[in-house]
């Protein structure tokens, strides 16, 4: 078993990680999403949200509780095709040591406290991603996604379509001439 490879490559966790979809993705639904993992295992599947699609609706539109008013003007983001139904909350913190500190999902009460914090970020999402056993890194083999580790811009970047492009331009220099290929490069 320690010779087989498959093995070794089912040991390796994305979780906490960021998917930036490939240029060539353009499905609608993922087309230069910046995914982040809060769950990943070969073995189980995989979870993340999509962090930089926002919708048009804000959290008052949604929940309109004045006990969340100060989540009210938060943009409501859309996490990806899987219980579209469902809107959760997320927080983000930035340690210059230790890194993105992430927590996927808070209760509503738990983000009107954390939204006052200036040193939180949180997100409010509707719907998330998920892979089954094995199909992520499928889709990983045939170049689908581009996996990168969390920078600072989540948090200082507007985390909008823009998003995908900051970040997939700093990776490497063939990474930033994919980020400046045209939405539609047959157009051209």
């Amino acid at each position: 078993m320690a010779n087989d490879p498959s093995a070794s490559e089912l040991s390796i966790s994305l979780q906490g990680q960021l998917l930036l979809a490939s240029p060539g993705l353009r499905d609608g639904t993922f087309d230069r999403s910046v995914i982040i993992l809060a769950e990943h295992s070969a073995l189980k599947g995989a979870f993340g949200m999509i962090i930089n699609h926002r919708t048009d609706a804000t959290v008052g539109d949604l929940l309109p509780d004045n006990e969340l008013a100060s989540l009210h003007k938060l943009p409501v983001h859309h996490g990806g095709p899987v219980a579209t139904d469902e809107l959760t909350f997320s927080s983000f913190t930035w340690n210059d040591t230790t890194g993105l500190g992430y927590i996927p999902r808070i209760s509503a009460k738990v983000a009107a406290t954390l939204v006052k914090k200036p040193d939180h970020i949180v997100q409010a999402i509707i719907g998330h991603s998920a892979w089954t056993a094995g199909q992520l890194e499928n889709e990983l083999l045939g170049n689908t996604w581009i996996t990168a580790k969390p920078t600072k811009a989540i948090l200082t970047h507007p985390n909008d379509i823009s998003l995908w492009n900051e970040l997939l331009k700093n990776i490497s220099p063939y990474h930033h001439l994919l980020s400046q290929a045209p939405p539609n490069p047959f157009l051209n």
